[in-house]
């Protein structure tokens, strides 16, 4: 879905009046923005595009995990799709048991004096989406069926044997 649709399908629910109104912006700009945008036909750069092109500019992630936290969630980057995958199912569980365990160690030192500093805040939340990045790889991975033949290291290797 283009932006300018996905604008267009929320100032709808929500009423153009309203949108303009609440950022105090024009009706028209509100309009322009649910259109395809100035090189494609007569609308502006929206606020989606705009965000999408700074993001890229700077390839600064925190950008998109502001937006996330401001609406309540978070963001989780999607495996790449063509990027190689673990051959074995135990290291790829291995890292995530590790990545876990990194995180209960971050709470544990934290939580040592019964408090947690801002700072001690930032670390947890840092191993946090670690490890659900890690987590949300290997899912991806058992989905699309990467781990149905599974072999030892050793079968995989006559060289090996």
């Amino acid at each position: 879905m283009q932006s300018h649709e996905l604008l267009r399908e929320v100032i709808q629910q929500t009423g153009a009046k309203q949108v303009a109104a609440d950022l105090n912006l024009s009706l028209s700009m509100i309009y322009k923005w649910a259109e395809p945008n100035a090189g494609e036909g007569s609308g502006a750069v929206n606020p989606l595009d705009r965000l999408e092109q700074l993001q890229r500019s700077t390839r600064d992630i925190r950008l998109v995990q502001w937006v996330c936290e401001r609406a309540g969630g978070f963001f989780i980057h999607n495996p790449k799709l063509n990027a190689p995958h673990p051959d074995y199912l135990i290291p790829a569980t291995n890292q995530i048991v590790q990545e876990f365990a990194d995180l209960l160690a971050v709470i544990a030192v934290a939580a040592a004096d019964n408090r947690i500093t801002p700072n001690e805040a930032k670390a947890i939340r840092s191993r946090w989406e670690k490890l659900k990045t890690v987590t949300e790889g290997f899912v991806a991975c058992c989905e699309e069926g990467n781990f149905s033949s599974l072999k030892t290291p050793a079968a995989s290797n006559p060289a090996a044997a």
